[in-house]
């Protein structure tokens, strides 16, 4: 098998990884095909999904606005975290649900980095007053 068809395949496999991810965290088709279509196209969460894929664990090599994916999952996770007292929100914590949001939030961040460190510095799941 040439590069060319080696790299074909490659990408087959990690969009149906992507796929697969999509389903069993409970999302439709068209989000999972719509979140490969950009994952795709940026060169930086293309390569951090290889990563994941083969190895199981972050790269976090690919950074916007100095955060990489394992930031935004534990942002993400905080952001939630009162949502742990409400059982029928508990499908937020789905492995494959906080990677697939991690994958969009960082697509997204790629599009408007401010708005995302924004909320990334003032939005926590603490019950606290200031």
């Amino acid at each position: 098998m040439d590069k060319k068809e080696q790299l074909k395949r490659a990408l087959e496999i990690l969009g149906d990884y992507v796929g697969d991810l999509a389903r069993q965290a409970g999302l439709d088709e068209e989000y999972g095909e719509k979140l490969w279509q950009g994952i795709r196209q940026s060169q930086g969460l293309l390569q951090e999904l290889a990563y994941y894929h083969d190895y199981g664990n972050f790269l976090c090599r690919y950074k916007v606005a100095g955060y990489t994916l394992a930031d935004v999952i534990v942002w993400q996770v905080d952001h939630f975290k009162l949502y742990m007292d409400r059982p029928e929100e508990m499908n937020r914590y789905r492995q494959q649900r906080l990677l697939l949001a991690a994958f969009d939030t960082m697509l997204e961040m790629e599009k408007d980095p401010e708005a995302y460190v924004n909320k990334m510095k003032n939005e926590t799941g603490q019950d606290i007053l200031n």
